[in-house]
């Protein structure tokens, strides 16, 4: 077996530099997550490195596959200084594990609540799982392994979130477009959804 986690923070140096903090997380019956951050300017990104040591698996599979199925990592960007963004090291922790803990596969269009706000006093308790490839490019690996996929986290707020389960994640995107929503924002306020 290959472990893909030295590979996978070479991939994260390459697209984001070199890290200035990282924290890591344990949980019971789970592997070690760490979350690292990168400053780059006035936009701060948290990257987890851990999530894709294992593939994801179908929950309605009798046995998870030890190779095969779709591995990722998640990164989250928002602007420095603006709140306690650093905080949010455990919840993304939590959502990094939840492959692991909860058997689920974490795709894009997919939501992921927290059930608590990401950071303190932050607006958001869930995240929209955005399209890879545009901030850190796909990790292939040598087959039959899946590439790992680097999938960036959008905040929404709660009339966001249940918003998007009823019209769906491109409406919101759109929505979000449309209004000129900075999804940077720590502190923004919920895109109008009249």
């Amino acid at each position: 077996m290959v472990d893909v986690l030295p590979l996978v923070d070479a991939r994260l140096r390459t697209a984001l530099g070199e890290p200035d903090a990282r924290a890591a997380v344990t949980f019971l019956g789970t592997d070690r997550v760490e979350v690292l951050r990168f400053q780059e300017g006035d936009i701060v990104r948290y990257a987890t490195l851990g999530m894709s040591a294992q593939p994801m698996s179908d929950p309605a599979a009798m046995l998870a596959d030890p190779v095969a199925g779709p591995r990722a990592e998640l990164v989250l960007s928002v602007r420095a200084g603006l709140a306690e963004t650093d905080k949010a090291l455990r919840p993304l922790a939590v959502l990094a594990a939840s492959p692991q803990v909860e058997g689920v596969v974490v795709a894009p269009g997919a939501s992921l609540d927290v059930g608590e706000p990401l950071w303190p006093g932050a607006p958001f308790t869930s995240v929209l799982v955005a399209e890879p490839g545009g901030l850190v490019e796909d990790l292939e690996l040598d087959a039959p392994l899946d590439p790992v996929r680097f999938l960036p986290l959008l905040p929404m707020t709660p009339n966001e979130a249940a918003w998007k389960r009823v019209h769906g994640a491109q409406a919101l995107q759109e929505r979000w477009l449309t209004n000129g929503t900075d999804l940077r924002d720590p502190s923004r306020r919920s895109v109008p959804l009249e």
